[in-house]
């Protein structure tokens, strides 16, 4: 077994006491500017970093998965920790955050072979067949998966948290009054959302602030969902919810919601998505947009893009602007809150794990008895 002390290629001369594999590695944490993660290797190579303990350590299952990881690692980690060709020791939270900050930090120029495989990379386009498509392989994997950790409310956005020992169910409702007091909701007020999930916004305002509810989605999954809520609340006859694009939504309305869905838009929709809002707000109206948000403008991540989220797209602030300039619109208000997502994210991570905790250990037992 050998171990090599990581060193930036700058420090050391490539000379032969260092195996191919380790200076590999090395090459790649130099483009990630060199985080603190250590690797080990099938051959039983140890790379550890120079100068500060590691928050995890990469273990490469074989010599392919190396290379594959090396030739495009923006892709091929993730396809290759699916497939239990990479395991990671340590906390993963902490080595995606260090990785994360270590490569916007080092901010090199994209190499060649990585503007050449986002150039290759297809991208299903939100078109309307397109955008049915990306939300089927999203959100239509079966309601029970996502109960397993977004809590009651079934809410899949950013939480709002009072204070910070809320629950995640107390954060999320709290989010849905700070929704409604953005936008004035009046008693008797009509109002359309644009993709709203499993439908709790569209019954927490009918419930609590009495208007009429109009909500689209595209998910067949989702406006199940909602509209067996609907029923069981005694709220069918105050929220609607249509399964259709955003594209056809008709009708004039005071109030105009989207809370999650403009990420699924794409930034070549979004001068359409405004001219819906002005044919659906009355000349008093007031809408209110809420997305993930991007510090500036860059494609998706290849891999989330393949895998998780097809076709999405976070926008950044001056991105967003194409929706609003050109009609006659006023911005009246735009907050931040991205450390409420951190903290949205942060329970999400620990309801899932509890999740497949309590999953592996029901596996177990349901093995041990077919023995």
């Amino acid at each position: 077994m050998r171990e090599a002390r990581y060193e930036p290629p700058s420090a050391i001369a490539d000379d032969a006491r260092y195996s191919l594999e380790t200076r590999l590695i090395r090459t790649l944490l130099h483009a990630f500017g060199n985080p603190p993660i250590a690797f080990s290797l099938w051959n039983g190579d140890k790379i550890a970093p120079l100068g500060s303990a590691p928050v995890a350590t990469l273990h490469i299952k074989d010599r392919r998965a190396l290379l594959r990881l090396c030739t495009d690692p923006d892709l091929q980690f993730g396809e290759l920790y699916s497939a239990g060709r990479i395991d990671v020791d340590g906390s993963i939270l902490r080595m995606i955050e260090e990785l994360y900050v270590g490569a916007a930090e080092a901010a090199q120029p994209m190499s060649f072979r990585r503007r050449l495989a986002q150039w290759r990379h297809k991208r299903t386009r939100n078109t309307l067949n397109g955008s049915r498509e990306n939300i089927h392989h999203h959100y239509d994997i079966g309601n029970e998966f996502y109960s397993l950790w977004l809590g009651e409310t079934m809410a899949y956005t950013c939480a709002y948290f009072p204070t910070p020992s809320s629950t995640l169910d107390q954060a999320q409702i709290a989010k849905m009054d700070h929704v409604c007091r953005k936008v004035r909701l009046n008693r008797g007020e009509r109002v359309v959302e644009a993709g709203c999930g499993w439908g709790a916004l569209a019954l927490h305002m009918a419930r609590h602030y009495g208007v009429k509810v109009r909500a689209f989605n595209i998910s067949r999954e989702q406006i199940a969902y909602a509209r067996e809520r609907a029923n069981e609340q005694g709220l069918a006859n105050e929220v609607e919810f249509v399964l259709d694009d955003y594209r056809n939504i008709t009708g004039h309305y005071d109030k105009f919601v989207s809370v999650g869905m403009l990420e699924h838009v794409g930034a070549e929709n979004f001068d359409e998505l405004g001219r819906v809002i002005a044919g659906s707000l009355k000349d008093t109206g007031l809408g209110l947009i809420h997305t993930i948000g991007r510090n500036r403008a860059k494609l998706m991540h290849r891999w989330i893009d393949r895998r998780i989220f097809p076709g999405a797209h976070p926008p950044s602030l001056k991105e967003m602007m194409d929706i609003f300039e050109g009609r006659n619109f006023s911005v009246l208000d735009v907050e931040n809150i991205r450390l409420h997502y951190a903290k949205t994210l942060e329970w999400w991570n620990i309801q899932y794990e509890r999740a497949a905790a309590i999953w592996r250990s029901e596996e177990r037992r349901v093995g041990k008895e077919c023995r």
